[in-house]
């Protein structure tokens, strides 16, 4: 798959997403729809390109990106039983998403994707999309709250262990391409 074009839609954010915001005023996490694949793929595109370059190559972002954002695997959420995807909006404008799915274990439930821009850490939006998964999760019946996380995340990592993960063991998964995930795997008992 290689690099993404210098075409790829994450030019296209907003100038004001990427600079240090103050208090947001409306706060939205909606469903995704098919109108907002585009959006996705260019809200990943640059969360991914500053957040995770510390911890993987921009050619492994490239090509986790370019198949993660597809139309065809974000079309796999809508109207889907089992798994969902929420598209976080602030102040009108996209700002983060998260996704999770039901497990093939019973009453387990994973936290898929939870990502935000940098300029909108810190202001409790990604605690709030927490809640929702965790909400979700419990309304489905589900006792245990999995994620995955990249070993060398350590922001991430401590966030989850603030909100009651811990690690379950470890994992080396090879994704193709050459390339491999190195990932913690947490989970949490909801309560």
């Amino acid at each position: 798959m290689g690099r993404m074009p210098a075409a790829f839609p994450w030019f296209r954010l907003p100038a004001i997403l990427m600079e240090p915001a103050a208090m947001p005023h409306a706060i939205s996490l909606d469903s995704l729809t098919s109108h907002d694949f585009e959006t996705v793929a260019a809200l990943g595109a640059a969360i991914w390109r500053k957040h995770f370059i510390s911890m993987i190559t921009l050619e492994q972002i490239d090509y986790m990106v370019s198949g993660r954002y597809t139309p065809e695997k974000l079309s796999r959420y809508l109207d889907a039983p089992d798994r969902w995807f929420r598209l976080l909006r602030v102040d009108g404008q996209p700002s983060g998403y998260c996704s999770y799915a039901l497990t093939g274990q019973p009453g387990e439930m994973k936290l898929e994707q939870l990502y935000l821009l940098e300029a909108l850490r810190g202001l409790g939006l990604g605690g709030r999309m927490m809640d929702e998964v965790e909400a979700a999760a419990r309304a489905k019946g589900c006792a245990m709250l999995m994620l995955t996380v990249n070993r060398h995340n350590a922001d991430a990592i401590a966030v989850y262990e603030k909100r009651g993960f811990s690690v379950r063991e470890q994992v080396v998964a090879d994704i193709g391409n050459g390339f491999v995930m190195d990932d913690y795997v947490m989970a949490k008992r909801l309560r």
